[in-house]
């Protein structure tokens, strides 16, 4: 599949390329040059640790269940 790079950079992965491997919007994507080809994969989605005056809180783990109950809700209703 072909598809065409904007101004900045920014490229479309196409949809059935996402649906493929599962890629949601938000999810990383890590870049490697292999023999002269960019080979774009799917990052780690491992929570990284959060600096600052949130260190010590569980501020992150309550953002992570929060965003995974939206995305169990949002593939319930698309199933409606």
């Amino acid at each position: 599949m072909t598809t065409t790079m904007g101004a900045k950079g920014q490229v479309v992965v196409p949809k059935a390329i996402r649906d493929e491997v599962g890629l949601q919007p938000g999810d990383p994507i890590e870049f490697e040059l292999r023999d002269g080809e960019v080979v774009l994969s799917r990052g780690s989605r491992e929570m990284r640790p959060l600096g600052g005056r949130y260190a010590d809180t569980d501020l992150l783990t309550g953002l992570m269940e929060d965003h995974a109950r939206e995305v169990a809700e949002d593939l319930a209703n698309d199933r409606r």
